[in-house]
């Protein structure tokens, strides 16, 4: 089993959660046709919602009910992320993506996979800046065995000396392989801590070992009873099975679990940006110059996060975009460049990534990226743009080969979870398909105008080791 932390390389996260679905939903859309969309009927609602229904201790419950395959999916997301945690004792989260499968009162170490793999079934979890969650898939026959795993971790997991140090001492080696050891990773993750303000939203997801190595078990079984209890908790089960069977497994095994206190939630209003904000990193692993310019942007579900979703589609998303045809294809002065909305509970941020190719100074390269924006800020998008935009979001509807596909009861698991913990709907998939396939280019114009400002900008250069640092002047 692989865990997973949240990725911002690609696609915001998000944007494939809100906008992924079921086949037979809608018909296809050529790109050559700017004005079907228009027209485009929608079955709803994309999820059924089957049940919906609260135990005494504050756990939601949501079933989704589809018999057309005997398979049956379970997500619990946990109100919990990197940015819950406090100065000093950073990393929690993550740690405890792992310590969930370090065993429990009847499940020893190791035995959590075991039971899932020999039923035929498959897990995995992940962590992020706002949330963490973990999911079960299995024939669905086996639902009441992930009823039994889930709640005994639940309600008795065992954290101990042994436990956390084994855990940090993984948490340390993944750290090594997938940050400190790739190019321009580190990097990144130093832009995210100069991009934001509020350290709740700049650190990151995997923390400091300084603060996990100076931490003690008392502070992990605290933090464990704080954010790893019923009432922060909400579970979705979607696929072949009974609503009522659900609610009874439910109360069966999870209902006795004591509620927790309310946990404490996190202050993580950004300021605006007034000046712009520069560094330059060293990389040993890099072999190229490389930079990010970098803004701060809205939450996931405000008005502008939809229409940044486009604009990521427009300027950076495949080989007719217009940043691939201009820095690649026709000045040649990059190798690559993508851009990635990451799409927080919170302030986010947008941000471009470029590796520039060599001979070209990245100064120039910078110069011809902005002036793309700036394109993109005086003149609206054409009408094929936005319509090929649009065409990526229903695409992504269709998807059939994403974790976070529709047409799977895993994917549509994790929507209903996901929005059903963050904004208290499980539903909202609906809503958020009409309002992209509703916005205008004057809307992404207005929305580009308010985000990419000259003194918004964060800038973060990479340097390789055996280049000469520039000094400033």
């Amino acid at each position: 089993m692989i865990h997973k932390t949240s990725s911002k390389k690609l696609i915001a996260l998000s944007l494939a959660v809100l906008t992924m679905g079921a086949t037979g939903l809608i018909n296809p859309v050529s790109a050559e046709a700017p004005d079907q969309l228009a027209n485009l009927q929608i079955k709803k609602p994309l999820i059924p919602i089957s049940s919906d229904f609260k135990l005494d201790n504050g756990m939601r419950v949501i079933v989704s009910e589809d018999h057309s395959t005997p398979v049956a999916s379970m997500v619990i997301v946990y109100d919990v992320g990197a940015r819950d945690e406090l100065k000093g004792k950073s990393g929690f989260a993550h740690l405890f993506e792992h310590m969930m499968f370090e065993g429990s009162q009847n499940v020893p170490k190791g035995e959590f996979f075991k039971y899932i793999q020999s039923a035929g079934g498959s897990l995995n979890a992940s962590t992020h800046e706002g949330y963490t969650d973990y999911y079960v898939k299995v024939p669905s026959n086996q639902l009441e065995l992930a009823f039994w795993l889930e709640s005994d971790r639940m309600r008795s997991l065992k954290v101990t000396e042994e436990n956390f140090k084994n855990q940090l001492d993984t948490v340390k080696e993944e750290k090594r392989l997938r940050i400190d050891n790739k190019p321009y990773v580190p990097a990144e993750l130093e832009m995210e801590e100069l991009v934001f303000d509020n350290w709740s939203n700049a650190h990151p997801v995997i923390g400091y070992f300084e603060d996990l190595e100076s931490s003690t078990v008392k502070d992990v079984k605290r933090f464990f009873d704080t954010y790893y209890v019923p009432n922060n908790a909400v579970m979705a089960v979607v696929g072949d099975v009974d609503s009522d069977k659900v609610e009874a497994l439910a109360r069966k095994y999870f209902g006795s679990i004591p509620r927790g206190p309310e946990p404490p939630r996190p202050d993580t209003k950004e300021p605006v940006q007034k000046a712009t904000k520069l560094l330059k990193v060293k990389d040993s692993h890099a072999k190229l110059p490389a930079f990010w310019l970098a803004w701060k942007a809205p939450a996931r579900r405000e008005k502008a996060s939809y229409e940044l979703n486009l604009l990521q589609g427009v300027l950076a998303m495949g080989p007719s975009s217009r940043l691939y045809q201009r820095l690649v294809k026709k000045d040649q002065v990059a190798l690559t460049v993508s851009c990635s909305y990451e799409e927080r509970r919170g302030p986010s941020n947008i941000n471009f990534f470029v590796i520039t190719k060599p001979g070209n100074d990245p100064e120039k390269v910078k110069a011809v990226l902005l002036e793309e924006i700036k394109k993109i800020k005086e003149t609206p998008v054409s009408a094929e743009e936005l319509q090929k935009a649009k065409n990526h979001i229903l695409k992504l509807l269709f998807s059939s080969g994403s974790y976070y596909s529709l047409q799977g009861s895993l994917g549509r698991a994790e929507n209903i979870a996901q929005n059903a913990s963050f904004f208290g709907k499980p539903d909202l998939v609906n809503e958020d398909i009409d309002t992209y396939l509703s916005l205008s280019a004057e809307d992404l114009q207005k929305t580009a105008n308010e985000v990419f400002t000259e003194s918004g900008v964060t800038t973060v250069d990479v340097i390789p080791v055996d280049e000469p640092m520039v000094k400033e002047k």
